[in-house]
């Protein structure tokens, strides 16, 4: 095999591996994280990238801005700004019924 072809070779490889270990689990990242702000609602219950936990009151796809109900206080932000939405849900156990949070989107990254 002549030396120039199996450079490219060499550097094909490389390029290919880059690509699945380094830009392909990050575009998942970024679809996973655009579905979740595009299936944001009002009554979501949701945490901010600042840590500010709020229930969404108003969703404007226009201008891409969240407005969230924080204990009677209703701040605007960025849609982009939402971190995680958390749901409530309800478990039950034989003393009754429980109040639990779940988070939906998971901080962690998923590697394949």
């Amino acid at each position: 095999m002549p030396q120039g072809l199996t450079m490219i070779l060499f550097y094909g490889l490389i390029f290919g591996a880059m690509y699945f270990i380094l830009i392909r689990p990050q575009k998942k990242q970024q679809k996973k994280t655009q579905d979740m702000l595009n299936e944001i609602k009002a009554g979501d219950s949701v945490i901010t990238i600042g840590g500010l936990h709020g229930v969404v009151d108003e969703v404007d796809t226009t201008k891409q801005t969240v407005t969230l109900d924080c204990e009677g206080i209703f701040l605007t932000f960025e849609k982009r700004a939402i971190s995680r939405v958390v749901k409530a849900s309800t478990v039950s156990t034989d003393a009754g019924t429980i109040e639990a949070d779940e988070i939906v989107q998971e901080t962690e990254e998923t590697n394949e």
